[in-house]
């Protein structure tokens, strides 16, 4: 038995609650790790309050996260890595817990930090797919919404390292963040059209949502064609004619190793604004949930 969040209900935050469970075992090419770091993202809150039933109905009790990096102790029948390697990658099973099972461990460089190997997963696959998902090319120009968000901090990076001019709309309190990553900085809210103009008068050739802040029937205006603009965040994206991009079964290639090998180099940054105790998970929802984050919150069994 070992210790993990679970909940037995769609609710508010307080339904999470650490329990005792069954410390799951690894199944043929998965490892179990001894989780040293587990990120919190936007679809753990979603799919503890019910807001994902539809499309991905929990089997209570459900221990929540997607992410994790730890110490591998054991390993099942043709698994690429074994005892005692660091390792990190998305859980089958869940990640808020002392352990946890991953399907396709990637190695941890010594120079990558537990908080950030654990917080790039999702973030830098999602940002890595609707890139390419997009097409957008050296030369070209991204409207990127949530530019200082997990997905849309790592979008920029990519983005601006292959040649592409990046807008981001941001709040105020991060255009200097925004700005130092190479994009150009423009503050969200009433205006955000005109600014986004008047700084790239040649226009914008794609947008990336990853804000969900209402803003997709402005989007296809400005780049004059639905197919240019895709979204991560925004529910309402059919009635706009915009694709919702979720999920990896599209992704014919995985660039977790290549997005690692770039952190560690420093070349790619995931901002972590705060560690919890594995206990307070609870806490953390309502923290994001309350939109008081800067950066990724993570949990330290």
């Amino acid at each position: 038995m070992s210790k993990a969040i679970t909940f037995s209900e769609y609710g508010a935050p307080e339904v999470l609650r650490l329990s005792q469970v069954t410390t799951p075992e690894p199944g043929p090419g998965q490892v179990r790790i001894r989780v040293r770091a587990a990120s919190v993202n936007p679809f753990d809150l979603k799919f503890r309050s019910g807001l994902m039933a539809g499309s991905v109905p929990a089997r209570f009790p459900v221990v929540p996260g997607l992410d994790a990096a730890g110490v591998v102790d054991a390993v099942g029948e043709g698994a690429e890595a074994a005892v005692g390697d660091e390792v990190l990658g998305a859980t089958a099973g869940g990640s808020y817990g002392e352990y946890a099972l991953l399907d396709r461990p990637v190695a941890k460089p010594q120079a990558l930090s537990w908080e950030a190997a654990a917080s790039l997963v999702t973030v830098g696959r999602t940002a890595f797919r609707v890139l390419r998902q997009l097409g957008v090319q050296a030369g070209q120009t991204l409207l990127v919404h949530g530019a200082a968000g997990g997905v849309g901090t790592v979008a920029v990076q990519l983005a601006v390292a292959d040649g592409i001019t990046v807008v981001g709309t941001v709040g105020e309190h991060d255009i200097q963040r925004v700005t130092s990553l190479g994009a150009t900085a423009v503050r969200y809210g009433d205006g955000w059209v005109e600014r986004v103009k008047a700084l790239a008068p040649r226009g914008v050739d794609f947008v990336l949502d990853a804000s969900g802040a209402g803003v997709l029937a402005d989007s296809v205006a400005l780049t004059g064609d639905s197919a240019h603009v895709i979204t991560i965040a925004d529910m309402s994206a059919a009635e706009h004619g915009v694709r919702f991009s979720a999920g990896d079964s599209d992704q014919a290639e995985e660039p977790l190793p290549e997005l690692v090998r770039l952190a560690a180099a420093g070349k790619l940054t995931v901002p972590i604004w705060r560690t919890y105790p594995l206990a307070e998970a609870a806490q953390a929802h309502t923290d994001l949930e309350a939109h008081r984050n800067r950066g990724k919150a993570v949990l330290l069994p």
